[in-house]
Formats: structure tokens, sequence, C-alpha cells
């Protein structure tokens, strides 16, 4: 017989473990790391009482602006969230569910999440979806990995209009990656043809896009999927959700896979997250799909249920041959994607995004009429655009918080040469006061 114990961070477990690794000493463990660059990281403080700690943390969270009128947007934005989203996710048996891999027992949270699936596949025009991805950006990294499996191809030309924060996470990703990624500068706010025509070849795997981009440009990206397909490559779009419910669909432009941020769709922006990927393909290349995908069946008995249909994942022990090595699966927040897009209704969704175009075209007319304050593209948009000002935008964000609002974004942090640019947001929450008011405050700063 084996007996087996559980470790139990005693001294003697310390020694047993430096003994076996022929060690004196922790100092030896750690020895081979430069002096300079170890930290007493691990030194933890005293601990609280709880009426301390509690009066700790109040103080921390009273310094945080949570009063400000939001008109941030680049990616992640501030809309209405139904109050039934966090009455219903907020339910015990979906927050603390866990990956359904008994059927028997998991039917409502596989179900969910086919229906989850489904209302992607209706809002993208695509064929079929996966069950989620971390967020936007992982999201169109493993679009990127799919499309190198589909093309058996190495190179990606990317968009510069895709948001730069998708663009340094797939730099990241790609640093020890046998892949060669080459970015297309923008041409007069959207996708340069010319410089995509140039660089398309038999070596390219996948065209990268985003619509709309990240100034807030539209685009009718048909051409650019057309051309790729005539090279042999897929198309990706990374597209805004709330958008397309007045929006060309991706599958409308030729996509072969679209991906997005799902924050948009019930999620609160919490500071970062957790946020929601998702992405959806042609039935053709569910294969090469990552994550997994919930399908619907039917037992011996002849009665409906679901199953996970495909999960080629690393934690199913396929290595290296496994479409994915990101484990985790949104659940929760998918369920409230659901569950928002099901409050909303189809028709709701319509007027959320109308609200949205509606709202950001009078902020348009009334920031670019104060004197010195222009279009920074002459591009049609959908709830975000891009204003000159004349001066450097982070200091008139700066300036604007004082009046009690978040400006916008500053696109020179990611763009050098456009550091008088300014991005702004407006949604279905902005009223035409916030607005009036807010293009008041500009023209006193600027």
């Amino acid at each position: 017989m084996t007996h087996m114990s559980y470790c139990t961070n005693s001294e003697e477990d310390d020694r047993a473990m430096l003994e076996t690794l022929g060690l004196g000493s922790f100092d030896e463990l750690f020895a081979h790391i430069p002096a300079e660059m170890q930290t007493d990281a691990f030194a933890i403080p005293e601990g609280m009482a709880e009426l301390t700690m509690t009066q700790r943390l109040q103080h921390l969270a009273s310094l945080n602006r949570t009063d400000l009128v939001n008109f941030c947007g680049g990616g992640f934005y501030d809309h209405f969230i139904p109050a039934a989203v966090d009455a219903l996710s907020g339910r015990a048996e979906f927050y603390t569910a866990y990956t359904p891999y008994q059927p028997e027992v998991s039917q409502g949270t596989l179900q969910a999440i086919y229906e989850y699936q489904t209302s992607i596949v209706r809002l993208t025009g695509m064929e079929v979806a996966n069950a989620s991805l971390y967020d936007g950006g992982t999201a169109l990294f493993e679009a990127i990995m799919m499309a190198l499996r589909v093309t058996r191809r190495n190179r990606v030309l990317v968009d510069e209009g895709v948001s730069p924060i998708y663009r340094t996470m797939l730099r990241c990703y790609l640093a020890n990656l046998s892949i060669e990624c080459e970015e297309i500068p923008i041409a007069r706010g959207a996708a340069d043809r010319r410089g995509f025509a140039a660089r398309l070849n038999d070596k390219v795997a996948a065209v990268i896009l985003q619509n709309p981009n990240f100034f807030g440009c539209l685009d009718d990206l048909s051409d650019l999927a057309a051309a790729a397909h005539e090279a042999g490559a897929l198309a990706v779009v990374s597209a805004y959700p709330i958008s397309l419910g007045i929006v060309q669909t991706p599958a409308a432009m030729g996509a072969d896979i679209v991906t997005g941020e799902g924050q948009s769709l019930g999620l609160p922006l919490s500071f970062g997250g957790p946020y929601l990927g998702f992405m959806a393909t042609l039935r053709k290349h569910v294969r090469q799909m990552p994550g997994r995908i919930v399908g619907a069946t039917k037992d011996a008995q002849g009665r409906r249920g679901f199953v996970l249909t495909l999960q080629a994942r690393e934690q199913h022990i396929r290595r290296e041959k496994a479409t994915s090595n990101i484990c985790s699966n949104e659940a929760l927040c998918a369920l409230r994607a659901l569950m928002y897009l099901s409050c909303v209704g189809k028709h709701g969704l319509v007027e959320v995004a109308e609200l949205c175009a509606s709202n950001a075209s009078y902020a348009w007319s009334r920031l670019t009429a104060i004197p010195g304050v222009e279009p920074a593209f002459d591009r049609h948009f959908f709830n975000e655009f891009a204003v000159t000002l004349p001066r450097d935008a982070a200091e008139v964000i700066s300036a604007l918080i004082d009046k009690g609002y978040a400006a916008g974004f500053p696109v020179g942090r990611y763009y050098p040469g456009m550091e008088n640019v300014l991005l702004v947001a407006c949604t279905e929450k902005r009223t035409k006061e916030e607005i009036d008011i807010f293009a008041a405050s500009l023209e006193s700063v600027v």
C-alpha cells in the first residue's frame, strides 16, 4: 500500500524538500536570481481587526471617482444593464456552477451556453459559435491560430485600425512563435486597400480587420474579404456587438471568423473585467475552433438534451495537439450576455444601437462646432468618433475630470503623432443635456 499525504508547509516538509533538492537553505534555492532582482515581496503585514480593515477599504474606495459622466470608449462601453441581469445571474445555482462535464447533472448550464451560442450566431450572421473565450483580445489571437491551422500558412496582416490593446496582446502571444505578423497603417481613418493588396500573397493565412475600427470609423470590408479569399487567406473581423443591431454584419461582408468583446452585452466595466470574448465562424471550420461547443442531441428515450460536442482543449490531455491552451470558459459572463440579449430582445437591440448612434451624431455636431475642434477623419461612425483638439488631449481629459467628465480616450497614448486627438464615445445612457454641458465644458478648456 502506498501512503499519500498532503503538503502542510511545516518546517519538517521544508527540510525534506530542501534535502531532496540537495540544498541547505531557501537562500540557496533562489541564489540564481540576481540580488538586484530579489525583493521581500512576500513580507505580509500584520493583520487588521475587521472594523479597521472595513474602514481602510472604505477609504480606498472613496478615492475612486464614480460620479463622472462617461464619454470613454476604445472598446469598453458604459451601457445600461437591465436589473434582471444582475438579479438572475446572481442566483447561486448560476454563479457557483462548475464546468459541465457531466451532462446528466448539467442540463441547465449546457442549455444556457447553447442558447448563448445561438444568440452570437444570429448577431454576427455566422454559422456556428463557441461557448466563449476570455476577452476580445484573446479571442482575436485564437482566431489567428485557427486561421493558421485552416490554411497551413504562418503569416498574418493586421490593420492598424484594430484596437491597439488587442494588437499589444497579439504581439505578446506571438512573440515566441514562428508566425510573421505585419501591421498595415490606416489610410484616412480606414483600412488601406493598397497596403493590403501589396502584401497579400500565398504565404498569408489571414487578414485581421475591425469594424467599427478603434477610431469608431465604419467600413464596408467586403472588398478586403474578397481579396483575402482570392489569395487563399481567411478574413477575420473583430466586431462591436451592439453595433450589429444596425450595422452590416461581418458575415454579409464575407468574414470567415468573427470575434469581439462581449462586455457591452450586460457586463459592467468593473475596472477591466472579467469580460467575455465571443467567436463565430463557418461550419466548415468548426473542428479548428478553440474552446468548447455545446450541441443539442437526444437521449436513448428520444428526449432532447445538451452535451459538450467539441472540447479539444489542453486539459483533455491533447497537449500540443490542442486547438487552444486557454482552459477557462467565461460561462457566467456568457450567461449574462444571453440574459441581456433576451431582456432587450431583437427590436430592443436595434433601439439601443440607434440611440447610441443618434447620441454620438449629436455629440459630434456639438463638439465640432467648437472653434479649434476638428473631425480627425471624414468617415461615417457608429457611436464613437475622433476629434482633433488645439492642445494635448491627455491634458484636456485631466482638466475635464475636475468638471465631472471622463471626456474620452487620448489617442496619442497608442498612436504617435496623434497626441491632440481625442476619442469620444456615446451610449444610450448619455442625454442631450449631458452632451450640451460636456461640449460647453470642453470649449472652456480648449
